[in-house]
């Protein structure tokens, strides 16, 4: 159930309600790449300490 609210926000199709302004709208577009960039580094960490 989490997974799928996470995978819904980081989708970028329009969401019910979004019609907030361009602050609102680039906000939410640097949050879902904070998001993205912490995946990608946690699968490194995790992908380095298997190979050593």
């Amino acid at each position: 159930m989490i997974v799928k609210k996470i995978l819904s926000y980081l989708s970028f199709k329009k969401q019910e309600g979004s019609k907030g302004n361009f602050n609102l709208r680039a906000m939410h577009g640097m949050n879902r790449i904070s998001i993205l960039i912490f995946f990608i580094a946690i699968i490194f960490i995790a992908v380095r300490n298997c190979v050593n």
